[in-house]
């Protein structure tokens, strides 16, 4: 029997226009005030979960994407936000994006998030796939393939 249930919430917008007859991912443009939402609606999620018995909710780290999709740029602070709005839930960061953090930044503000959570904050790591979300940044990025790709200028290998 399943005894444990878990979420997860990319940090997408709510909108009716969206699917085959509505307006492409490319065409579409929300503004600031739409894509802040995305905190309400995650902040109603988690809410809804706890009562529902949940354990865990997943979210997504990514940056620039206008188009209403994964619009969450910073787990840890969510996390850390919603775990003073909620009692036992668990906030998994799945995933922070690694060639844009510094090594010992992501692991001091999860640990930091560890103890101020009371241990609810879940780490979770990734190499991104968007080069649009580390190419802002100046950063190093693993593309698809087995080989690193440099973004041009970049001499860092880390944010």
């Amino acid at each position: 029997m399943i005894s444990n249930f878990s979420a997860s919430y990319a940090g997408h917008l709510v909108d009716e226009n969206i699917g085959l007859e509505g307006t492409l991912a490319n065409d579409r443009w929300y503004s600031n005030d739409q894509l802040i939402e995305t905190f309400d609606w995650a902040l109603d999620i988690s809410k809804h979960l706890e009562k529902l018995g949940f354990q865990e909710f997943w979210m997504a780290e990514h940056h620039f994407q206008p188009e209403g999709y994964e619009a969450i740029p910073n787990l840890i602070m969510l996390g850390l936000y919603l775990s003073t709005q909620t009692e036992k839930l668990k906030f998994g960061c799945g995933f922070n994006i690694v060639p844009m953090w510094h090594p010992l930044r992501l692991a001091e503000d999860f640990a930091m998030a560890d103890v101020l959570s009371k241990g609810r904050i879940i780490f979770g790591v990734g190499r991104g796939y968007h080069t649009r979300e580390v190419e802002p940044f100046r950063c190093a990025y693993v593309g698809l393939g087995s080989q690193p790709r440099v973004v041009r200028g970049t001499t860092r290998s880390h944010c």
